[in-house]
């Protein structure tokens, strides 16, 4: 098993905005991405979302922790999809981002 993946994105709006933007922000990352994955689990349990995911015919897991200052995704990849984590962790961090900064 390969170590997670581990991708950490400050913000500034506290924990409840962030939370909010999270929650609505999900919808358009099912839209925009349905082509690369499936979001086959997602359930919030007070500020972490836990999901699974299909990719490449593999299944995802992981976490998303929101902090009052920063929200930190946590994920642990199957080996092939582990080779390709290195290229997936820029857009990860920008598409968080855009999440994070819409009203």
């Amino acid at each position: 098993m390969s170590k997670p993946l581990i991708v950490s994105i400050p913000h500034h709006l506290g924990k409840d905005e962030a939370v909010r933007r999270l929650k609505s922000g999900m919808a358009g990352v099912r839209t925009n991405y349905s082509h690369l994955f499936n979001i086959q689990e997602e359930t919030w349990t007070g500020d972490q979302l836990a999901f699974r995911v299909s990719a490449l015919a593999q299944t995802i897991s992981g976490t998303i922790d929101v902090a009052d200052d920063h929200v930190t995704l946590q994920v642990v990849l199957p080996w092939l999809l582990a080779k390709l984590a290195e290229a997936i962790q820029p857009l990860i961090r920008r598409e968080g981002t855009l999440m994070l900064e819409k009203k």
